[in-house]
C-alpha cells in the first residue's frame, strides 16, 4: 500500500503542489497540466509483454525510461522553453525510481 501511495502521489500530487507553490495564478493551471502530462511517457509500456507487470522496474526496461532518455530529460532542464517539460518527465522518472526501490 505504501508503494502505491508513494508512486501515484508523486505522479499526481507533486505536480499539483509544484504548480501551486512555484507558479503565478495566471499560469498555474497550464503548468499543472503539463506536469501531469509527464505520465504520457508510459505509452512505451505497450511494447512490453506483459504490458503491465507489478513487479517490474520500468527504469532501464522501457525505451522512454532508459538511461539515455533520462539524460535527455535532464538536458531539457537547461533551456527555459523546455524546462517544464523536462521537469514533468523527471517527476515521472522519480515516481518510477521510488517504485523500483520499493519492489
Amino acid at each position: 500500500m505504501l508503494r502505491f501511495i508513494l508512486h501515484y502521489g508523486i505522479h499526481f500530487l507533486v505536480p499539483i503542489a509544484i504548480g501551486f507553490l512555484f507558479f503565478k495564478k495566471e499560469e498555474r493551471l497550464t503548468i499543472i497540466l503539463i506536469l501531469l502530462a509527464g505520465i504520457l511517457i508510459d505509452i512505451d509500456h505497450i511494447f512490453a509483454n506483459p504490458i503491465f507487470d507489478h513487479d517490474r522496474c520500468s527504469i532501464g526496461f522501457h525505451p522512454l525510461h532508459s538511461y539515455w532518455a533520462i539524460a535527455t530529460y535532464i538536458f531539457l532542464l537547461l533551456f527555459k522553453k523546455t524546462r517544464i517539460i523536462g521537469l514533468a518527465l523527471l517527476i515521472h522518472i522519480i515516481a518510477d525510481i521510488t517504485d523500483c526501490w520499493l519492489i
